[in-house]
């Protein structure tokens, strides 16, 4: 049920668009001036508020302005004589929804009120969404600690809130899209539109439409009017991707725009003129392209201002382990499943696979599992027969042979009262791993060949040990 205030110092007026309204299946508070009307409108959470502009005690021309320094959001409804009708107009400077003039139409009162409110409430959930958005392609939506992403998250930070063109490169399942939108989210573009345009998934003959719109009548079937990704992305940013598809005809045209900021509708005279960003990205060499005289020179340098690349997955093994755990407590989450576990076989061989498909190859396999695996932890059966093949490839390790330089414990004394042997292994691994990194100053890859371990398990390690090392 929505909730009405109204202040109004005419009793009568009052009372009677109260009762009017709770006929009508609103709830209504009522204010006798504008004083106590901001005093309600602070205490309160109202759906509208209708209030008269002349008053004795604080006018609704005032209360506006007060409503607004306190960034009081409530949709407002002016009522006013005949008289005033220009301060009416004044007030919705202000920000006030619209003014009915006394005396009113109360049918037409509540398609009024009606209004505000739908209105309002789409206000608020555009503002919701935009702030999910925000939050959903903030720097943590980026999963990888890999000094290859490190270098990443450096240049999107640099890049983010400029309008420079910017040109992100690398193989197809990367996360190219995702690193596009956390520029856009993370600029000061951040509340305009965000439009993509995959050029290689549009035939050749409708994506010049596609991105600048045609007139009615331009070519069969162009029954209307119709905006391009061009218009639509206007203040905010067009994301191109696979732009190394794109037709040379269109590359000209393209150019012209990054170029002028601006262009013609297909059949139309009239020249547009936009203010967007252009995010392109490609899995091909335009580089190499260009050479061969398959992409335009011109425009790749138009487009390559800032390049940005993204690392292959294999490229990057260190990160394959939060990016499981990302993946599953998603998948997992989605199903309302216990979290699936992973069993040290499984791990290795998803270290030691090729990953041709990138992250979104290793998010389909965590989905999957997420569905078909019934118990909680994955075992090597439970893989794809294109895994075993990786599993034959590992080669069998070498029984181990004790060496002279080796630990030894055999004058270790227990004690009568007995000891806690894992809190002991526990407190010895990681003074063991502090060692390490002191004597490696602190590098990583070092510190793992002198613990006879692989980076990504020292990583593991120092994750789950909370073991912040600085050099």
């Amino acid at each position: 049920m929505n909730y009405v205030l109204i202040i109004d110092d005419d009793e009568s007026v009052r009372e009677s668009l109260a009762d009017f309204l709770r006929e009508n299946n609103y709830l209504v508070t009522t204010a006798s001036n504008g004083q106590e009307g901001l005093e309600l409108l602070q205490s309160e959470k109202f759906d509208v508020f209708l209030v008269d502009l002349v008053m004795p005690v604080m006018g609704g021309l005032d209360l506006l302005k007060k409503a607004s320094e306190m960034n009081i959001t409530t949709p407002a409804i002016i009522i006013t004589a005949f008289g005033t009708v220009q301060t009416a107009v004044e007030a919705m400077k202000i920000g006030a929804f619209d003014y009915v003039t006394k005396p009113f139409v109360l049918d037409e009162l509540l398609i009024i009120i009606d209004r505000a409110i739908s209105i309002s409430r789409l206000q608020k959930e555009n503002i919701l969404l935009k702030k999910h958005l925000k939050r959903k392609y903030n720097f943590e939506s980026l999963i990888g600690d890999s000094p290859q992403m490190q270098k990443v998250y450096e240049m999107i930070e640099k890049v983010a809130d400029t309008d420079s063109t910017v040109l992100i490169t690398g193989k197809s399942g990367t996360g190219k899209e995702l690193i596009a939108k956390t520029i856009h989210f993370n600029s000061s573009r951040s509340q305009k539109p965000f439009v993509p345009l995959n050029c290689a998934a549009i035939p050749r003959e409708l994506l010049e439409s596609e991105l600048f719109g045609h007139e009615k009548g331009a070519f069969t079937g162009a029954v209307m009017t119709r905006a391009g990704r061009f218009e639509l992305a206007n203040e905010g940013t067009l994301f191109l991707d696979e732009i190394g598809e794109l037709d040379p005809s269109l590359q000209v045209k393209l150019l012209r725009v990054l170029q002028e900021r601006e262009f013609e509708r297909v059949g139309g005279i009239k020249t547009l003129k936009v203010d967007v960003r252009i995010i392109a990205a490609t899995n091909r060499d335009l580089e190499k392209a260009t050479k061969e005289g398959k992409f335009r020179e011109d425009l790749f340098y138009r487009l390559n201002v800032i390049p940005l690349h993204i690392p292959s997955l294999k490229n990057r093994i260190e990160d394959i382990p939060l990016l499981i755990d990302h993946f599953t407590n998603k998948f997992c989450r989605k199903r309302k499943r216990e979290n699936l576990k992973y069993s040290p076989e499984v791990m290795d061989c998803f270290m030691r696979y090729k990953w041709p498909g990138n992250v979104r190859e290793l998010e389909n396999l965590i989905e999957r599992l997420t569905i078909l695996v019934t118990d909680n932890i994955v075992k090597l059966s439970d893989l794809p027969e294109k895994f075993h093949e990786t599993i034959s490839e590992i080669p069998v390790k070498e029984t181990y042979k004790p060496k002279a330089s080796d630990v030894s414990f055999k004058d270790l004394e227990i004690p009568e009262s007995g000891i806690n042997l894992n809190s002991i292994i526990e407190n010895m691994e990681k003074n063991l791993i502090i060692k390490a990194l002191e004597k490696t100053h602190g590098v990583k890859n070092k510190a793992a060949e002198l613990l006879g371990l692989n980076r990504t398990t020292l990583l593991e390690k120092l994750k789950k040990k909370n073991i912040e090392f600085h050099k």
